[in-house]
């Protein structure tokens, strides 16, 4: 396989849903939104009342496909061969605590994060456990595995809505996708993330509608403003007309002309203002470069980035192809919670790292594939959370012996969800009103998870 099909492959799942899915289901608009329609729809957005916390911001690391969690973060050695499967474990720095061996960089810094080891829910298949895990709410209706689901808003969505409006730069992000389930449902496209599709690795990387284009730098670039500052001066609309959206479109190019030429916006996205050891500490790959922009949009004030990491889905060759990629990831997670530590901003930054459920206890070899793996399963996962007052070197919770179900001190994605929240002082109690009027609960159990808060 050529790196342009495993790229690929990275980008789907079993049921090989794309962006192109998303597409066709009319949601181009959110997911590829320019930043001047997404200010245009974020509009005037009242800011809402939260509570003192110690988080800020967020980073998830979404591991689209649901990543097994016996060869990251609760191997199970003791087990019989078909379960344990072909990799040894590490000891963490914290006695006691192993993970999976190409997990050594995780493993050495554990004081730095916690484990969750025993959420589980009913929902198996990608559509549903997209939905439960990024909302904290249960679909209620029967989902299939290829669904895009939006029955509520997502944990992005809302962190934009509560905390969002504060700088220039767009309060959700996701790069280089939205996940399925990663938009704002009855909140409204304004809260859906600004998508950066375009990868910070290449040496050409540029932001869509946040860098200028080439060919429209200086003179010619300021002879365009002009020429629309004269247009904007005809008495072509009365300007003085409540509600105007001709109006309200002029405002939001302003903000996007604005943004263009904000210096704070166009460093918040240049990556290659960061030296090379830094660069290189979180790994010269699409992926490390994106968890690198998202420190650095943080640091700009964004409350939520989304970093989609797809490819999780590991029916078959599970070994093989983790057994590649695992050292990478492993190594760009730990360098992004020790640099943000390093410039004093894990305190302040929530980071979480997870898919929408874990794997089967035994390995399976599905029909026409020669290489083993691990199907969906939804009663055991593992969920790594950093940052924002998260103690260190915690493990919540446990799976049995054979990692078939959580058995200590189970959660649901509610209580997830209802941390995350927490962490970032959204009360997850909070009641929101549809445009109909309806209330809706943001979790409709908020019972955080005590031993993170």
């Amino acid at each position: 396989m050529n790196s342009g099909e495993l790229s690929m492959n990275f980008r789907k799942n079993c049921e090989g849903a794309t962006r192109r899915d998303c597409l066709r289901l009319g949601l181009g608009t959110i997911i590829g939104g320019g930043l001047v329609d997404a200010l245009r729809l974020r509009g005037s957005a009242a800011q809402q009342g939260t509570r003192e916390a110690p988080a800020k911001s967020c980073i998830l690391i979404w591991m689209d496909g649901g990543p097994t969690h016996f060869e990251t973060f609760d191997p199970k050695p003791d087990a019989p061969t078909e379960i344990r499967g072909d990799f040894g474990t590490i000891a963490t720095n914290v006695p006691g605590v192993h993970f999976s061996e190409h997990m050594s960089k995780l493993a050495s810094s554990f004081d730095k994060f916690a484990m969750i080891r025993s959420i589980r829910h009913n929902q198996g298949n990608h559509g549903a456990g997209n939905h439960y895990m990024m909302t904290g709410a249960p679909p209620r209706i029967p989902v299939g595995c290829g669904a895009f689901v939006s029955f509520h808003p997502s944990m992005g969505s809302v962190a934009s809505h509560e905390l969002g409006g504060k700088s220039a730069l767009p309060s959700y992000f996701s790069m280089p996708q939205m996940s399925r389930s990663g938009g704002p449902n009855f909140l409204g496209a304004q809260y859906a993330p600004f998508v950066v599709s375009d990868d910070p690795n290449r040496d050409n990387f540029r932001v869509r509608d946040v860098a200028v284009p080439k060919d429209l730098l200086g003179d010619r670039f300021n002879r365009r403003t002009d020429l629309r500052s004269m247009v904007d001066r005809m008495k072509r609309i009365n300007e003085e007309a409540a509600g105007d959206p001709v109006t309200a479109l002029d405002t939001y190019y302003r903000q996007g002309y604005d943004l263009v030429l904000s210096k704070d916006a166009q460093a918040a996205f240049d990556v290659s203002r960061e030296n090379d050891k830094v660069r290189d500490a979180y790994g010269r790959n699409s992926f490390g470069q994106r968890c690198l922009l998202s420190r650095r949009l943080v640091e700009a004030g964004v409350p939520f980035v989304t970093v989609y990491d797809g490819g999780w889905d590991s029916h078959s060759n599970l070994f093989g192809n983790l057994g590649k990629r695992l050292p990478d990831w492993d190594s760009t997670v730990a360098t992004l919670i020790s640099d943000l530590e390093e410039r004093g901003l894990l305190e302040s930054t929530l980071v979480l790292a997870l898919g929408e459920f874990g794997r089967t206890p035994k390995i399976s070899t599905l029909s026409g594939q020669t290489q083993p793996g691990r199907d969906h399963w939804a009663n055991a996962m593992s969920v790594l959370m950093a940052g924002g007052g998260t103690p260190g070197g915690t493990v919540v919770g446990a799976t049995d012996r054979t990692g078939h179900s959580a058995s200590e001190n189970v959660l649901a994605p509610e209580n997830f969800v209802s941390t995350v929240y927490t962490k970032l002082g959204i009360d997850p109690d909070k009641v929101l009103y549809t445009p109909q009027g309806r209330p809706a609960h943001l979790v409709s159990d908020p019972t955080p998870i005590r031993q993170l808060c």
